[in-house]
């Protein structure tokens, strides 16, 4: 292999690991440059229902992007899947995209994540490269919605809260007016039988397409408490040691869907628990329990350890993913009696200022850093208890301030403050 041919696969996978690094809503724009130069294209769109807010990422003509729906990307998906366990699908096909054909590239990952990419003139490209590079990012988009951290899950709320608000009142705007259109042509009054009645077809058919618009929004935006916890104990199965009994007690069947934040939240603070927990020497069981109220998810968790577990580090681990969404984090242990850990997750986004939403462009250790600003901590004591330099902690604190756009610690502290961001303890 010459060094030229060693340099260019260098810089691929150097590349490739910028796109998985940096914030997860602009990942199509990152991958978009690294594949540009393998792919000439004037659009690419990657497409995954794991993201609730933001299933769509976008990068090229906007004539393009702007207009593509899920509904289109759905029917990609369909006629390509289903996705396969072992590999990808690649299909170069014709589809309809912002409601016109276009030559296109579509791979199904085997994560059931769809890219679709519309080349530039009739370059040749490499399809199985392709394919390949989106795998790795595939991937990096399914672990980062498990890992659910502070940032994807203030993100992803913001903009399924934005979303559920457009739909609302295009919803209310549209029905209202179909449905005028519909009582006026009911009317005995007017003549011309055949108009009435193609005017009243049409009207009637626009109805229904808006609503299986909101149906498909409410599908994508929610999970069944059911079918939420069916996943988590998929994931749970394998990560616990052997001798270890993890006791699922199932939610109650119906009520409200979980929003995806939520189900993402819960998910990922159940794994961690019982991760944490189960590293206790003689520990035998760990039961895991959820429950709706109507308004809240309701999360408990025991063991029958001995209360050995350090529950101050497994808070600082858990308890940001809690609260960035409005919800409540506890924890108690009794030497000899065991654990206990439960959270409170809303199921509807508490009213809040653009304050909260500035916050999803921290990182999780930026957003630890801030809950000790909140605290009014200086640099020292923060390194002592993150446990790490002081070089580090004002990098960190440097970040933050840059991010939301303040000039001191007191500002930062203050819009943190008004975001609902609580002192570290």
């Amino acid at each position: 292999m010459s060094s030229t041919t060693r340099g260019s696969e260098q810089a691929l996978l150097d590349g490739l690991r910028g796109v998985l690094v940096g914030p997860l809503p602009d990942i199509g724009r990152r991958f978009s440059a690294l594949v540009a130069p393998l792919v000439p294209h004037s659009a690419l769109v990657i497409f995954t229902r794991e993201c609730t807010g933001r299933p769509r990422k976008v990068a090229g003509d906007a004539r393009i992007v702007d207009r593509v729906t899920v509904a289109e990307l759905d029917r990609v998906r369909a006629d390509i899947g289903p996705a396969q366990q072992d590999s990808s699908i690649i299909r170069r096909t014709s589809v309809a995209l912002g409601g016109r054909e276009h030559s296109v590239h579509a791979i199904l990952d085997r994560t059931d994540t769809l890219l679709v990419v519309v080349p530039r003139g009739k370059a040749d490209v490499d399809d199985g490269l392709l394919a390949a590079l989106f795998s790795v990012v595939a991937l990096g988009i399914q672990l980062q919605v498990r890992h659910a951290s502070p940032a994807y899950l203030a993100e992803s709320r913001a903009a399924s809260a934005e979303r559920a608000r457009t739909v609302a009142e295009l919803t209310q705007a549209h029905a209202a007016t179909l449905e005028t259109i519909l009582a006026t042509l009911r009317s005995p009054d007017l003549d011309d039988t055949r108009a009435r009645a193609t005017a009243r077809e049409s009207s009637t058919s626009a109805l229904i397409g808006l609503r299986s618009a909101v149906d498909q929004h409410r599908e994508m935006a929610e999970e069944a408490v059911t079918t939420a916890f069916a996943r988590l104990r998929g994931e749970l199965r394998g990560l616990v040691p052997g001798g270890v009994d993890v006791e699922l007690v199932e939610p109650p069947v119906g009520g409200r869907g979980l929003p995806g934040e939520v189900a993402h939240a819960a998910r990922a603070v159940v794994r961690g628990a019982v991760l944490g927990l189960a590293v206790q020497p003689d520990l035998s069981r760990v039961r895991v329990a959820w429950d709706c109220d109507g308004a809240n998810l309701l999360i408990d968790i025991r063991d029958d350890g001995r209360g050995a577990v350090d529950l101050a580090e497994l808070g600082r681990q858990l308890r940001p993913r809690v609260e960035t969404l409005g919800g409540t984090y506890e924890s108690e242990s009794t030497r000899g009696w065991g654990s206990r850990l439960s959270a409170v997750l809303p199921l509807d986004a508490p009213e809040a200022g653009e304050s909260r939403h500035t916050l999803s462009v921290l990182g999780p250790r930026e957003v630890e850093v801030l809950e000790h600003l909140v605290a009014g901590r200086r640099n020292r004591a923060i390194a002592e208890r993150l446990q790490v330099s002081e070089s580090t902690v004002k990098f960190h604190v440097a970040a933050v301030l840059r991010k939301l756009e303040v000039g001191t610690r007191g500002e930062a502290a203050a819009v943190a403050a008004e975001a609902g961001v609580r002192p570290a303890s």
